[in-house]
């Protein structure tokens, strides 16, 4: 047993949102006056519990919609949950999603300060490391371009290379990151990764791709419709899930 770097205890998370959503502000003011407004609650996360050690490579997988991401917002400390507990020294957390905070009417270059503000970067950082940036993207001859005339392929380079330029925390959250680009920039992503946990972080992966989640984790964790199915060995879990989703 190594030392428990995340602990996650009894977590349950709830949303309440419109069972009938309004069409327009009108349409809204009208059922609020009227008393017509009906609310549900949406359980995202259902009682989960597991814990990670230091050094450990976690996969989390899972179809749309099971409460992945979620539950990386709550570990993060971007969201609290509705029941249980995560023990987690969260200054030590990065989380690492493409795109967060991009504005499209604001140039490529000034999204790369947009956006490496958001994650936490000095202007002194990106200072120093804009042209390293632009040239792991691919997008020299693009930076004042606004980013609203990106092809999608284009935005989720510059997201992936303005959140993985600084040397890699004790505790890296991947959401999804290693899905952009091409074929030939997912493999340029997937070897940069390697290199983040091959620095010796604690790193928690969500891919829907079983492949990746053999090759580059030490365990899994299958999470479907926001309960814990199970975790283990990654090709155990795989399998598992795979299985599932021939039977559907």
């Amino acid at each position: 047993m190594g030392e428990t770097e995340i602990s996650v205890e009894h977590v349950t998370m709830e949303f309440i949102r419109e069972r009938d959503e309004s069409t327009s502000l009108k349409e809204f003011l009208i059922k609020a006056a009227k008393g017509q407004r009906k609310r549900e609650r949406l359980r995202a996360l259902d009682d989960v519990s597991f814990s990670v050690d230091k050094g450990e490579v976690v996969g989390i997988i899972g179809t749309n919609g099971s409460g992945k991401s979620t539950l990386l917002k709550i570990i993060s400390g971007a969201l609290r949950p509705t029941f249980g507990r995560v023990a987690v020294d969260r200054s030590r957390v990065q989380l690492l999603t493409l795109g967060t905070g991009f504005d499209l009417e604001l140039t490529g270059r000034e999204n790369v300060y947009l956006n490496g503000a958001i994650i936490g970067y000095t202007k002194e950082f990106i200072d120093e490391n804009y042209e390293k940036i632009v040239r792991f993207a691919e997008l020299e001859g693009f930076m004042g371009e606004k980013v609203r005339n990106y092809s999608s392929g284009m935005v989720s380079r510059l997201g992936f290379a303005i959140a993985t330029v600084r040397e890699a925390p004790e505790i890296l959250i991947l959401d999804e990151v290693l899905s952009v680009g091409d074929l030939f920039f997912r493999q340029k992503s997937e070897a940069r990764i390697k290199e983040m946990i091959g620095g010796g972080s604690t790193v928690l992966i969500v891919s829907h791709s079983t492949p990746v989640i053999r090759s580059n984790c030490t365990k899994a964790i299958w999470i479907e419709k926001g309960k814990l199915r199970c975790q283990g060995d990654p090709r155990q879990v795989c399998q598992a899930y795979e299985e599932m989703g021939r039977k559907r």
